[in-house]
Parts: structure tokens; C-alpha cells; sequence
């Protein structure tokens, strides 16, 4: 077997119909594990599922009873759930005196709530098994930086990650890894609607001088997925073209 191979591993990826979700169920596939496309989509989900030779099952990371029921649906199909991908996400842009508390309470309740709700159920498949890879798509925006307009958005991407830190004590011992990938600037249905100036500007302040893919998202989940990084528990993956390294613009130069 070649190394991170996922073969005969089952995998549940949220907000999976489309953007770095699709590009992390690709990964996964390509790697050989069968893949559960999940997301509140039905219409694109579908589509997404059929076009990867992948199951569809809706998902809505807002409700517990539908985070359990998709955990429970995957683990009665296949017998077991090996991976989960913790990816749904939204990011609407909003300065904070617009600001309300729906405002506020609908991208942490996807975000922040969604997050606990998918792994909480996912951990009560895998705990029996003594086995499990939970891989949560953050941000370095809230965690590493901070940008205009998403400050609950950043607010969320770093509760995430001291979710995780502290489920990853907990399941440890039954072997169980929960991990994080933060990704930078990824060229996603989502980033593009932010306009071509904005993608220029996020080019300029790369040092690679371009966006990362889908896939450079699902390459990182895929290694954190494998069975060789059993050793890998608590820890975060920076996916950003070294966006965070500059002191100053004159760095870039």
C-alpha cells in the first residue's frame, strides 16, 4: 500500500458541494477513500456527489439533530466513519458598526456552532472504534490576521481553533486526532465574488504572487487524514503562498 493511501477508509466532508470542500473530497477520493459529500445544497451537492462517483447526504451544520442524523446515515451505510472534514463555512463581509447580533449570531452558528455539532457527532462513531481523523477548515484570518469587514468571521475561525486544542485532549486516547488547515487566499467560488481588484490586491500581497486552489486545501486534509499521522493531534497547517511572512510590502519587492 503507498503511503496515505486511503483505501478502504470512509470520509464525511461538509460544505462538500462546492469551493475547498469540493477540492478536499476530490483529494480524498483520488487517495481512495469513499466519500460522503455533505451540504445543505441538495441541488449542487447532488451534482457535486455524482460528478466524484461519491454518496450525497444533506447536511445542516446549524442543527444537532442533523449532524447526528448524517453521522448516523453514513455509519449505517458504510459500518464505520474513518475521516471527517469539518470545511463548512460562510463569510460574509460586514464592518462591525453595520454589525448586528444576527449578523454575528449566523456566521458563528455556522462557523463555531456547525464545528462543534459535526465532530461532537462524529466522535460518538469513532470512539467505539478507537479511531478517527478529524481535519477543521480555519482561516488565517481571526487565528494569524485580520481584515476589514470580518471580524465575526475571524472571531469564529479562531474559536475553532480552541475548540479543537482542547477536543484533541480529550480523544487522544482514543485515537482520535483533530487537526486544523488554515488556509490563505484560495481561488473559490466565494473569494472570486469579491471582485477581480480584490484578487489582484490578494495576488500582490503574496510572495508566491498567486491564490492557492481547492486542492492545495485537500492535499494538506488528505495527509492529516492518513493513518500515518497518528502522531499529529492539536496542530494547525498554514496554506497561504507565504502570505503571513512580509514585515512590510518592501519585503515583497
Amino acid at each position: 500500500m503507498n503511503l496515505f493511501s486511503l483505501q478502504g477508509q470512509v470520509a464525511l466532508v461538509t460544505g462538500a458541494a462546492k469551493g475547498i470542500g469540493k477540492g478536499i473530497a476530490q483529494v480524498l477520493k483520488q487517495a481512495g477513500a469513499d466519500i460522503v459529500v455533505a451540504d445543505i445544497d441538495r441541488e449542487q451537492g447532488g451534482r457535486t456527489a455524482a460528478e466524484l462517483g461519491a454518496d450525497y447526504q444533506y447536511l445542516d451544520v446549524r442543527s444537532q439533530q442533523s449532524c447526528r442524523e448524517a453521522v448516523e446515515a453514513v455509519a449505517t451505510k458504510f459500518g464505520k466513519l474513518d475521516i471527517l472534514c469539518a470545511n463548512t463555512g460562510i463569510f460574509p463581509q460586514k464592518n462591525l458598526a453595520d454589525m448586528n447580533e444576527a449578523d454575528w449570531d449566523e456566521t458563528h452558528g455556522i462557523n463555531l456552532k456547525g464545528t462543534f455539532f459535526i465532530v461532537q457527532a462524529a466522535i460518538r462513531v469513532m470512539q467505539p472504534k478507537h479511531y478517527g481523523r478529524i481535519v477543521i477548515t480555519s482561516s488565517i484570518t481571526g487565528p494569524v490576521t485580520g481584515f476589514p469587514g470580518w471580524s465575526h468571521y475571524g472571531a469564529s475561525k479562531a474559536g475553532q481553533l480552541g475548540f479543537m486544542r482542547s477536543a484533541a485532549l480529550e480523544y487522544a486516547r482514543f485515537g482520535i486526532t483533530i487537526n486544523a488547515v488554515m488556509p490563505g487566499n484560495i481561488l473559490t467560488e466565494g473569494l472570486q465574488a469579491q471582485g477581480e481588484t480584490y484578487l489582484n490586491q490578494m495576488r500582490a500581497a503574496i510572495p508566491t504572487h498567486t491564490l492557492g486552489t481547492p486542492q492545495d486545501i485537500g492535499y494538506a486534509a488528505c495527509f492529516l487524514a492518513s493513518k500515518e499521522a497518528a502522531y499529529i493531534t492539536g496542530q494547525t497547517l498554514i496554506f497561504d503562498g507565504g502570505q503571513i511572512l512580509p514585515e512590510s510590502p518592501e519585503a515583497l519587492l
